[in-house]
């Protein structure tokens, strides 16, 4: 389903859990970084994937500066039996393995019948793995994070981390793809609290011995110098305790994780926006929702300010 790009392999580390930067993506690069995915979702969303002609021609995604804009539709009504509402995903050109990846985002997609993520995924799937860093829906908060494997990986219980597991297999198929999260417990972490912040910083980081998940409220006095000042180097050694720990125990990570494209996307109701949406405390049904108004969909853009690649 996913689309073949060139792999970028993340060579192995300079110095123990010391890396360089090699690619800050920011502005007018993400159209030149990643590409535009046209097909039905996945996940079955009331949504319609558009082009990049379209999104810029409709004003669903623009760049300027150190700003990067997509987001979904906010002024049309939907015919019922048509498509669903216009919204963007994109797609990294290269593809990732082990390193750091941080995503400084200003501002995330909000609103009832959301279901915005962050994550890298393989092109075969779930064989070659998939990495959840930022989701949610509905405005539902925390933030979760979630590996999705073929058949034989698990987390232990016990690990030295911040968040909250919810499961232990992360075998796609057999949790009918709830796969193996931990929920984030800063309460700022996800949805309308992390935008009105001023959003924040995730970094993770994929070794073949483990993955590794931070996050940074905006002016979180915490986050680690070399990350904050934007510097050409990052020593993740120095860095505090995870919210999220996956390690290799029980799960080979360089067995069930192959090179991943980095994606960003929105959609709307679907799997997971759609089965919580009666629980969520937002009106009516999750479909006739997205259908009939368009207003509330005025604050479902991601504005991201940098997405930073270290080796």
């Amino acid at each position: 389903m996913f689309y073949s790009f060139a792999a970028l392999s993340f060579a192995s580390l300079v110095a123990a859990n010391t890396y360089s930067l090699e690619s800050n993506i920011v502005g007018q690069q993400f159209l030149s970084s990643f590409s535009f995915n046209t097909f039905a979702d996945p996940t079955h969303g009331r949504v319609n994937y558009v082009d990049q002609p379209t999104a810029q021609a409709q004003n669903l995604t623009f760049a300027s500066g150190n700003t990067f804009i997509m987001r979904a539709d906010f002024t049309s009504t939907l015919n019922p039996s048509g498509p669903g509402r216009n919204s963007v995903r994109i797609q990294s050109n290269a593809q990732v393995e082990n390193g750091v990846i941080a995503w400084d985002i200003r501002h995330m997609p909000e609103g009832c019948g959301t279901w915005p993520s962050a994550w890298t995924v393989a092109q075969v799937w779930p064989g070659e793995g998939e990495i959840d860093v930022i989701e949610g829906a509905n405005n539902v908060g925390p933030n979760q994070s979630t590996l999705h494997t073929a058949p034989g990986c698990t987390m232990p219980s016990g690990l030295a981390m911040s968040g909250h597991p919810l499961g232990t297999n992360c075998d796609a198929v057999a949790t009918g793809n709830v796969g193996c999260g931990v929920q984030n417990d800063a309460p700022n972490s996800f949805g309308p609290s992390f935008n009105a912040n001023g959003g924040g910083v995730y970094a993770m980081e994929r070794t073949p011995d483990f993955i590794k998940m931070w996050f940074w409220a905006r002016n979180d006095p915490s986050i680690p110098s070399d990350l904050a000042s934007g510097a050409n180097a990052v020593n993740t050694v120095a860095w505090p305790a995870p919210y999220a720990l996956f390690p290799s125990t029980n799960c080979n990570i360089n067995q069930f994780f192959g090179p991943h494209n980095i994606i960003f996307d929105l959609t709307l109701c679907g799997d997971w926006a759609g089965s919580t949406y009666p629980s969520s405390g937002c009106p009516g049904t999750c479909v006739d929702f997205v259908n009939n108004n368009p207003a509330g969909f005025v604050n479902a853009f991601w504005d991201i300010a940098s997405l930073r690649i270290f080796q």
